[in-house]
């Protein structure tokens, strides 16, 4: 496969879509060279995100890391909060905040096709964690949310956009989201 025909996944999650940030996020990715070759508005069930996020615990378990490293980071006592020290209980209720969070709105779901397009869309989103994101990118731009912030609210870390980390990961998330009768081949004007 060429470089120019990678393709990812991008999810503008409820709080992009709510502030009205859906044609600015596609824009971005556009000018940058990106073409969208699939896009839908949807509303998912529970079980459509219980079925997109990990259950593997390791990944559960570094959940509860996260928060506990955040937690020593800013001297909050996850005991007095959360009523536990260990990352295996911590871990499964970050990612009941993580389903609350998805399924507490409509969501705008694309694949992007370009070159190098997992890592693009990665560098054009920002770092994941809103306050640690340069100016210039999604997050750095329009969100101004931290772990600390949403762990002390107990809820996920409002972040705008999902984009897959690997190709590996685009290409099971676009299976999981997208049927191939949704997928289009088009030619951009700066694609020949």
């Amino acid at each position: 496969m060429h470089p120019k025909q990678e393709r990812t996944y991008v999810m503008i999650k409820p709080d992009g879509v709510r502030r009205g940030l859906t044609g600015e996020i596609i824009s971005r990715i556009e000018q940058r060279g990106l073409k969208v070759v699939a896009l839908s508005m949807d509303s998912p069930a529970r079980a459509k995100f219980d079925g997109h996020y990990p259950k593997d615990p390791k990944w559960i378990t570094r959940l509860g890391e996260k928060t506990l490293a955040t937690y020593q980071k800013y001297g909050f006592d996850p005991i007095s909060e959360l009523a536990t020290d260990k990352a295996e209980e911590i871990g499964p209720m970050v990612r009941k905040w993580l389903l609350d969070f998805m399924t507490s709105g409509p969501v705008v779901k694309m694949i992007i096709e370009g070159v190098h397009a997992v890592d693009m869309v990665r560098k054009i989103a920002g770092n994941t964690m809103p306050s640690g994101a340069e100016m210039g990118t999604i997050r750095g731009d329009y969100s101004v949310d931290s772990a600390a912030s949403a762990n002390r609210d107990k809820r996920a870390v409002y972040n705008l956009v999902h984009a897959s980390e690997t190709p590996d990961e685009a290409k099971h998330e676009i299976g999981y989201w997208f049927t191939k009768d949704e997928v289009h081949e088009y030619t951009r004007t700066n694609d020949v």
